[in-house]
């Protein structure tokens, strides 16, 4: 048995080897932070269902985005950008995995959520978290919901969809749903101050589910209710008050916006201007259909992810649902504008990367479509704005540049773990744009593919759309002479070996499984 002199001495030694323990691991998290500071924070801006309606791209004449735009002058402005997939949950999938939708399974918003399917699988705020950065996330990011509580050290969950309306309030009644597929549907809901408001604002029959309870998200219009009461704006307060408490960096904050995703509810004052000004509508050919196969037209007429153009062309509804995206474009805006703002207002500013990109298009009567989830361009090219930390602006290139070589979302994932000196796992299927970044037009030969369910394929190269069905039918548009992609050149023989390269760029692993149902989103 041990006397009491060598237990005391044990103990003693104890104390002593975890009094260096505790020096040497206070002076390696010392280490680790000096080292940890020098690398730049992220502040990652996600914009839902916004396509090129916005002043820098030029997409639309009345688009009002004062705050994108200068975003776009402090960095580099990708103009042909696109999506991995056109539709929330692949799209998003994609970004956050560094993985095409044939890699993880996410190929549409009916496949199951990416962490149910790859519960331990490295995303990109895991991989920052893993490398030392305080991950904080607000707003729909990899979705709206438990999965950015997983994602994220710090994380804020709001109900942005219907705001200004409870997500309860929003359900008929069964008294309600009998008008729902009517030319006069009425739902009465009230809204966060308890006014009453008849729904759906446009006064649309539902062209999706005429016959559920579920709310009919196909509607816009002006609200007339504060801005406070947006969710939006209530996710913007969260991430300005985070920038205003970081001094502890390096971070990577999350920003997730929910408009312009339908339904298109802004307050009022973002609809005024379009009293002195009604909206222009899109460019649009009647017979623009005429030359595509039938699976082509099912997919531009189906109302899978919004409603039919005809049901909105017969109830005079278009161009009050052009003004109410352009509405919402610019109330995100000034959500955007706000924390521009308040990380200028830091003293971390100078060391912040900023991204701000959108998850895929949306058609507004375009081959006449509403929504997303096809392979043109008006559904897979994104806005992608990337800007450089002020202090390393002299190591790219100059502010207010521009990318006209096409890219992918896919590609955000190596090209922030590149800027920001993290690990990334094996097999990203992205390659990082920081060579772009310094060199706007430093690879002319990149080409950009998105998948809209198995064996449905689109490819974007600077010149040509390529595009197949899993049926097998092709098109193909010059972009050069034909920017809205009206002529399909795919029968032309004079293109046969042109569609032969074109098909040969396309990784046949991306679009080898077997097609679902056509027109399942």
């Amino acid at each position: 048995m041990p006397s009491s002199t060598s237990v005391a001495e044990e103990r003693t030694d104890m104390l002593k080897r975890s009094a260096v323990a505790i020096v040497y691991g206070t002076i390696a998290i010392l280490c680790h932070s000096v080292i940890a500071d020098e690398r730049p924070n992220v502040l990652f801006i996600a914009v839902d269902d916004l396509n090129d309606w916005i002043g820098c791209l030029g997409g639309h004449s009345q688009a009002h985005t004062p705050n994108m735009d200068r975003l776009a002058a402090r960095g580099v402005l990708f103009t042909n950008a696109h999506c991995a997939a056109p539709a929330c949950n692949p799209s998003r999938a994609a970004v956050f995995s560094g993985r095409m939708p044939s890699r993880t399974g996410v190929w549409s918003n009916r496949s199951p959520k990416l962490l149910k399917l790859h519960p331990t699988m490295q995303l990109l705020p895991t991989a920052f978290a893993k490398s030392g950065y305080l991950t904080l996330g607000t707003g729909k990011l990899l979705d709206s919901g438990s999965a950015n509580r997983s994602l994220f050290a710090e994380h804020l969950v709001t109900d942005q969809r219907w705001s200004p309306f409870a997500r309860d309030e929003v359900r008929y009644t069964d008294e309600e749903v009998s008008s729902k597929a009517t030319d006069n549907p009425r739902h009465v809901v009230k809204n966060r101050r308890r006014g009453s408001v008849i729904l759906p604002l446009n006064r649309m029959p539902s062209d999706r589910k005429p016959e559920t309870t579920d709310g009919e998200s196909f509607d816009w219009g002006p609200v007339d209710v504060p801005e406070s009461d947006m969710g939006d704006t209530i996710i913007t307060d969260w991430a300005v008050q985070r920038l205003k408490d970081r001094d502890d960096i390096p971070f990577f904050l999350g920003v997730g916006y929910y408009r312009p995703h339908i339904p298109l509810f802004a307050p009022s004052r973002y609809f005024d201007r379009f009293a002195r000004s009604p909206a222009e509508l899109p460019a649009v050919r009647q017979d623009d259909l005429d030359d595509l196969s039938a699976t082509a037209r099912h997919w531009a007429i189906e109302p899978v992810t919004a409603g039919r153009h005809s049901t909105v062309v017969e109830h005079k509804q278009w161009r009050g649902a052009v003004e109410a995206y352009l509405a919402c474009t610019t109330f995100v805006d000034h959500q955007v504008g706000r924390l521009m703002d308040a990380l200028d207002q830091t003293s971390i500013g100078d060391n912040t990367i900023i991204v701000l990109w959108s998850d895929h298009g949306w058609h507004l009567g375009e081959k006449q479509h509403w929504g997303k989830w096809t392979g043109w361009e008006r559904s897979t090219r994104v806005p992608l704005i990337i800007v450089p930390p002020k202090k390393l602006v002299d190591q790219f290139a100059p502010p207010g540049s521009r990318c006209d070589v096409p890219v992918s979302l896919i590609d955000l994932f190596p090209t922030l773990t590149e800027m920001c000196d993290v690990s990334r796992p094996d097999g990203l299927d992205g390659e990082s744009l920081v060579p772009l970044l310094r060199e706007p037009d430093s690879a002319p030969d990149r080409r950009a593919v998105t998948t809209f369910g198995p064996g449905n394929v689109s490819l974007r190269t600077d010149w040509y759309r390529y595009l197949r069905y899993s049926d097998g039918s092709e098109e193909l548009y010059d972009h050069k002479s034909d920017p809205h992609e009206w002529q399909n050149l795919a029968a032309n023989a004079t293109f046969r070996s042109l569609l032969e390269r074109l098909r040969g760029l396309i990784p046949p692993e991306w679009s080898s499984e077997p097609s679902p149902p056509v027109g399942s989103p």
